[in-house]
Formats: C-alpha cells, structure tokens, sequence
C-alpha cells in the first residue's frame, strides 16, 4: 500500500464590518466575494478554502464570533488539534491611511482603543490576556512574512510588512488568534488593506487570492 499524502492546507479568513469613521469596510466585500472570485477566476486548487467570516468591529463582540468560528474549524479535524492539520488563518482588517498592503508581523497584548468600538468598549492600556504578562508582550507569526511580501511584490502588488497592528480591533483579533494557533497547532497572519478608493476592488480581490495561493505554496 502506497502512503497518503499530506492533507490539503486549509485556509480560513475573516474580515470586519463597518466601524467608526469606515462606512464600507473593503474587507467585509473580500471575505463575502472570496469564494466566488476564485472558483471564477480559475486559480489553481492548491488548497482549501474553509470559513469565511465577517467579523463585528468589536473587542468581544468580534472575539465571540472568532472563537466560534475557530472552535468549530478545529472540530471538524477528527484528530483533534495536531501540528501536523494545515490549517492557516487569514485576517483582514481595513487601514484607511495606507497605501500599500500590510503584512502584519505580530500583535501586542494591549488593548488601547482610540475611539469605542461598535459595542462601545473603549479600553485603555489593558491587557487583551492578563495571563501572559503587561501589554509589552508581543506574539509574533510563525510564518514567513518578509518571503511573502517579496513574492508577492513580483506579482506586481504593493506590499510590505508590518511590526504595528495598532492597539485597536486588528491587535486585539491578531493577539487572540496567534495565540490561539500557538495552542491548536495552527498558523495565523493579518494582512492590513487599503480603502478601495487608494486600491480598488479588483486588485484587492486579486491580491487576497495570490496570498492564500502563497501561503498554500509553503508547505
């Protein structure tokens, strides 16, 4: 008998609804149109594309969704939680004062929202996890984001990494993520976007789906 090949990567996203001062958040039309838009457009099927979430812009609005969200992505491996399932979760979450797409590199345990989020919660220097120390603690991704950001660039986007996430939703969502993959096994990245107005749709569309198509290609 012949031994079976590595399970397919499977890729989950999630991207938020409108927020203080962004009436159209691009990244809830990403997430929504993702599936679609590769199946469409024909791109290779190098991987698995899993749940496709819309978040609320919110500190635990967003959190209860994620982690439903999550919780059932994990169920549905009959294994359980293992290094060995493939699994890589895309957030995207809009910056409307950048040009180019950002590849986030970690987060921060710090919750300091500028404004109050759309449950009003407006937290102050507070820590998203008391259980692991002040707010300078940083969790970082295990993948490879400077490799992604210079193959992408060949692709002809505009990109560049990241060391700030900010202290708002994004950070709070990334620090519950990576440190969710760190226990499950699983690998999670948070790609800051553009409005549409600085990079339209279709190139974001386009952008969304070579990053999953990286991603997929490093294992």
């Amino acid at each position: 008998m012949g031994s079976e090949g590595p399970p397919p990567v499977t890729i989950h996203v999630t991207g938020f609804k409108k927020f203080h001062g962004v009436a159209q958040n691009p990244t809830e039309t990403i997430v929504c149109n993702l599936k679609d838009y590769i199946n469409n457009k024909g791109f290779p099927k190098t991987f698995l594309l899993g749940t496709c979430t819309v978040l609320e812009t919110a500190g635990e609005g967003a959190l209860a969704s994620l982690n439903q969200t999550l919780q059932s992505a994990i169920n549905d491996n009959d294994s359980g939680p293992s290094t060995d399932q493939r699994v890589i979760w895309v957030h995207f979450g809009v910056n409307s004062g950048v040009t180019k797409f950002l590849l986030e590199n970690q987060a921060f345990n710090e919750a300091t929202f500028r404004c109050p989020d759309e449950m009003g919660w407006k937290p102050q220097k507070a820590p998203i996890f008391p259980t692991d120390g002040d707010i300078s603690r940083v969790r970082q991704t295990c993948l490879p984001s400077e490799e992604i950001s210079k193959t992408l660039a060949k692709k002809g986007f505009e990109v560049m990494t990241s060391d700030d996430a900010g202290r708002f939703v994004c950070n709070f969502v990334y620090y519950h993520s990576l440190r969710s993959a760190e226990q499950n096994g699983t690998k999670s990245l948070f790609v800051h976007v553009p409005l549409f107005l600085t990079i339209d749709e279709e190139t974001q569309m386009q952008f969304a789906a070579s990053l999953l198509e990286v991603l997929a290609s490093l294992y």
